[in-house]
């Protein structure tokens, strides 16, 4: 199970260029927002990635403004693990469980991925807040994450599971996220 201290979020390419291509992308936005600001009620670290900006454009004003100010990290590679300043955020955090976030769900979501998986992450996939251009495309990477033994989750679900109970800090801050 989750925890706030073995959890990190991190947010995959939410750009300009992608984002309006994508599929269902008003929930995928709704759901992300809520997902990264759960992160901050809970005070996780954030990494933060963007695909060639200078082509594909910045992390959209949306989420943003969710985010803060804070280091992106550009890369080239599809995988985030291919970029060397962001092996060594994930190493530098020593949490074991990565909550991702992000786009594409079949291309850098993935790779992502079964790179974390076989560096001996555990990986949680907000299913509602990832996409690809097309809903196939987003199911055909979910299934993929999934049987390279990521856990496929949800928004409100992986807020409920770091939260544990009402009792907890938070839950009424978590409850107005998910309302």
């Amino acid at each position: 199970m989750l925890s706030r201290s073995s959890a990190a979020l991190v947010v995959i390419d939410f750009q300009d260029k992608l984002f309006q291509a994508m599929h269902d992308k008003e929930n995928l936005l709704v759901n992300a927002a809520r997902v990264i600001r759960g992160a901050k009620i809970f005070d996780l670290p954030l990494i933060v990635t963007e695909q060639i900006p200078e082509k594909l454009g910045q992390t959209i004003p949306e989420v943003v403004r969710e985010l803060g100010d804070g280091e992106r990290i550009a890369k080239e590679s599809f995988s985030c693990w291919g970029n060397d300043r962001f092996q060594e955020r994930v190493k530098i955090l020593n949490r074991r469980d990565i909550i991702i976030i992000g786009i594409e769900s079949h291309i850098c979501v993935y790779q992502t991925t079964v790179d974390l998986l076989e560096n001996g992450y555990n990986v949680h996939i907000a299913a509602d807040a990832v996409s690809s251009r097309t809903r196939e495309n987003s199911d055909i990477g979910l299934a993929a994450m999934k049987s390279c033994g990521a856990r496929i989750t949800s928004a409100e679900m992986l807020l409920f599971e770091i939260l544990r109970s009402a009792g907890n800090a938070g839950f009424k801050d978590i409850q107005k996220i998910v309302k």
